[in-house]
């Protein structure tokens, strides 16, 4: 299957209910809202509320796009309670979940290891890492209770080969597509498939703080990438796992 031109209706994702963390900028905004045109009851993840409601509303005005949910939190701040209380909540309106975008994700800072701040490093580390680990932890009763669930994780390709200056973003993007290959080997034999997307360049405020003097212009979109993200989270990407996949050619 070529992925990266992968072809679908108008309805592949219809009576799928799919949580996407970090909705409400970038490409979790573009998916979100491509996804719930797509016939997917999206619930919109983000911090920023007002960030959010635009989006909702986006979603709100597609012609019979099912109505979009929100769920609101901090991964920086958010503790063990959090996590519980956002599954108990999809667990009342929804009864299962059928995917899991782990998009959520910050830059930090372009420095070198030896002149790293530390707070910062967790920080990076516990965004990019641990708050996807705890949210996809909370979630899995709920995709269990699925017959075809997907967990994405967001990689890079900083994340498979080291290069200098990119510090705890590239070290929280190895660790993420090892927790992906874990929780895939763990699910092999159940209804849970586990991947890893690398974006590469996209047209992002993310890449544009990484890249500031960059030809934006060549850079692909948000909505050029997304047959990769269609094709894991609809049924012809069923029996496929533990697969790292590039979005895009570069």
């Amino acid at each position: 299957m070529d992925h990266k031109n992968y072809s679908y209706p108008g309805n592949l994702l219809e009576g799928r209910t799919i949580l996407i963390t970090g909705a409400s900028d970038g490409i979790g905004r573009t998916l979100a809202v491509h996804a719930a045109g797509h016939g997917a009851q999206v619930i919109l993840h983000g911090r920023s509320v007002a960030k959010l409601e635009k989006v909702y509303d986006e979603i709100e005005a597609l012609e019979g796009a099912p109505r979009p949910s929100i769920a609101v939190m901090d991964l920086a701040a958010a503790g063990s309670d959090a996590y519980t209380s956002l599954a108990d909540s999809l667990a009342a309106e929804f009864g299962r979940l059928d995917g899991l975008v782990n998009n959520a994700g910050i830059l930090g800072e372009r420095y070198s290891i030896e002149q790293y701040d530390a707070a910062m490093w967790q920080q990076v580390m516990h965004v990019n890492v641990t708050a996807a680990f705890a949210i996809t932890q909370v979630c899995l009763p709920l995709l269990h209770q699925s017959d075809d669930a997907s967990v994405i994780f967001t990689s890079s390709g900083v994340g498979r080969v080291g290069k200098p200056f990119w510090g705890a973003y590239a070290v929280s993007k190895f660790a993420t597509e090892g927790l992906s290959q874990v929780l895939a080997s763990e699910q092999e034999h159940g209804s849970i498939r586990v991947n890893c997307i690398n974006p590469g360049p996209v047209r992002t405020e993310m890449r544009r703080a990484a890249y500031p003097a960059e030809d934006r212009d060549a850079l692909k979109t948000a909505e050029e990438i997304l047959p990769t993200y269609m094709y894991l989270l609809g049924p012809d990407s069923k029996g496929v796992t533990g697969k790292s996949l590039d979005a895009q050619l570069y």
